[in-house]
Parts: structure tokens; sequence; C-alpha cells
């Protein structure tokens, strides 16, 4: 892992909300990567964060003590928030519109965004990056930043957080030919940033129903695994991916049930072994959050779960299990990846992690 002889200076952008709180308490003792700015709303402004944040801290773990004081700033100055950072993540609370006038908005100032949002997903020049299977994407930053007329300053973001329990696989049987996937994804709900405290119908309850997610999770692998083309990320051609998303009572980590149909069928053991050895960029650089083994998978017939397994490598590894043949598809599985770590602020930190160490966040 490298080193250097000062931090970056970090700005978090949406920081009362779930997933800014996962950056604050992620980022607490990071090696590379300090917090010296947090914005929110106009209604969270000018107050400390353990002010503003306190009460509506939604985290197991306590809030680190060296953010409390921070003066929460308002995200709609934009000067003033960059002005002492060197990038910042952006987790706000905006239509997608908002969101994607603001983000641009960060990045003209130089300022390198790293987002969790989805707005910025379908933008051609953007990458959207699982940083252990498509990081080549980040070339097309390049083209971005002529478009934006910036030097530095450009958006990347992460995927959805329920993709992130089922397309691994995929990513790692890709020489296979995956050809015809269906998955229904089991979701916590965290990933509406909730607790059960305040989303009590939850309790003993399913809900069928996820707004935009079945689109997201058909749609977006084959976005990852696409390729550039004249300064554009052009999707992949498959495979065909049908979904259903449902809300359960389980405060985090999102399971994935899955059947597939691959081109050539290797076997059973061929397959458990290239989802253990595979590895990516995050590994090869040794960046300071990668999973030592991105994926692990359990041969006990009742795993992975969520309470065992979700924070498998600190919640930034996946897990699978339950792999046998199927009578209808070659092949059925399940997945279980942590929601708002991996899925959410921890891909975002990685793929931060990544970004510093191809060189195209740097020190201001």
């Amino acid at each position: 892992m490298r080193t250097f002889d000062k931090k970056f200076r970090v700005g978090i952008v949406g920081g009362t909300g779930m997933v800014g709180q996962r950056f604050i308490a992620l980022l607490e003792n990071h090696p590379w990567f300090e917090v010296t700015a947090i914005a929110a709303s106009a209604r969270s402004a000018g107050r400390t964060y353990e002010e503003a944040a306190g009460k509506r801290w939604k985290l197991q773990t306590p809030m680190p003590e060296a953010v409390k004081n921070i003066m929460v700033q308002d995200a709609s100055d934009v000067e003033g928030v960059t002005k002492d950072v060197d990038f910042v993540f952006s987790a706000v609370d905006m239509t997608k519109e908002a969101i994607r006038a603001i983000e641009d908005e960060y990045a003209k100032t130089e300022t390198p965004v790293v987002s969790n949002n989805s707005a910025h997903r379908w933008t051609p020049d953007v990458p959207m990056v699982v940083p252990e299977i498509n990081d080549d994407h980040y070339e097309v930053i390049e083209y971005q930043k002529k478009r934006l007329g910036t030097k530095k300053g450009f958006v990347a973001v992460k995927p959805n957080c329920s993709i992130q329990c089922y397309v691994p696989a995929l990513a790692a049987w890709k020489e296979f030919g995956p050809e015809r996937v269906v998955v229904s994804t089991y979701q916590a709900i965290s990933g509406a940033g909730k607790t059960f405290a305040d989303w009590p119908e939850m309790v003993e309850n399913i809900i069928p129903y996820i707004g935009g997610e079945e689109e997201k999770s058909e749609q977006e692998p084959l976005r990852i695994f696409g390729h550039i083309e004249n300064g554009e990320i052009v999707k992949a051609d498959g495979p065909i991916i049908t979904s259903q998303c449902i809300r359960v009572p389980v405060l985090e980590g999102h399971t994935a049930t899955v059947f597939i149909d691959l081109k050539e069928d290797p076997g059973k053991e061929v397959l458990i072994e290239k989802l253990n050895s595979f590895r990516g960029f995050p590994q090869e650089a040794d960046l300071p959050s990668a999973p030592k083994q991105f994926i692990k998978y359990l041969e006990e017939d009742n795993r992975p779960q969520v309470k065992l397994d979700a924070y498998y490598e600190n919640g930034f590894g996946v897990t699978f299990g339950r792999l046998r043949k199927d009578i209808i598809f070659d092949y059925k599985f399940v997945g279980l990846a942590h929601n708002t770590v991996r899925g959410a602020a921890g891909g975002a930190v990685l793929s931060a992690e990544a970004l510093v160490e191809k060189g195209y966040i740097t020190f201001k």
C-alpha cells in the first residue's frame, strides 16, 4: 500500500443522511483520507456536525470524535465547500436533475466528485465503476473533462447497491459467457436510508416493490460490462437479465437468488474456483480498503447469511453459496453484499482510492 506525506482533504456533500454517515464512519482513521468539510441542506448549515446529525445518527457505531465539531456548510455553497478540500464524496438527497447540476458544478471548480448517487450513472462520459471489474472505464474521464472544460475536475459514480450481490459472479464467470440471468434481490431497509426505529411498518413485513430497482438491476450490469467508444461508455449487449426486487425486514445486507445460463459449462468446481480466485485492480494495487479476497464461496448449505456474512472483509467483500445445477437453467446460487459498505459509501471510498492510485485524484 502506498503512503503519502499528508492526507487528502475530503468533503462529504450530503453528510447528514445515512450514506453520508457511513462515509464519515468509514473514513475514521483512513490512511489516505481525512474529512475536513461536511455539507448538507441549508437547515443543517451553520451547526456543528454533532448538532446537525447527532439525534439522527443511524449507525450502530458511535459518531467519530474527529468530525463532531466540524461546522456543516450549505451544500449549495460550492465555492465555500471546495476551497479547502482535494475532492468530495457526494450523497446528496435531491432530484436527479438537481444532483447532476450540482455535481457538475463541484467538478467545474476543479474538484473531483466521487458520487454514490444514481443521477449520473447513464451520463455517457461518466464512469460507473466496480473497481475490481471495470476500472478501465475510468479512462473516459479524459473525455468528460473536455466537456466540462476542466483539468482536474470530474464526476465518477458507483453502481446500484443491490447489483453488488450478483454481478461479481457474472464477472468471475465472464469467460464462460453468461447468457440469461434471472435474479431476485431481497433488500435491507438501510438501502432506503431507514432503521426499524423510523420505519416500524417494516417489522415482520415484506414489500414487493422498490421504485426503479428492477430497471437498475437489469440495465446497470450491461453498462459495467460495456466499453469505451468515441469518448462514451457503450453498454454490452448481454447477458439478458430480468429481476424482481423486494424490501425485507433486514437492517443491513442485500441478498440475491440467481438463476443463470452459460454458453459453456465448465462444471461446478471450476465455477467455485473462479469465484474464490477472482481479483481486480484494488487487490493488485493493495488499496487501503480493498478486501484481500473479493469473493468468497461458502460451502455450507445455509450460507451466506446476513447476520454471519454481511461484514465479510469489513463489508467490502461479497459472498456466494448454494451453487447447484437447475432443472431449467444451468445453475442457481445465492449472493450477499453489504449494501451501505460495498454497495454504497464503501464502494465509493474504494473507487476514490483507485482514482488516487491511477492519478486522477491529486492534491490541490
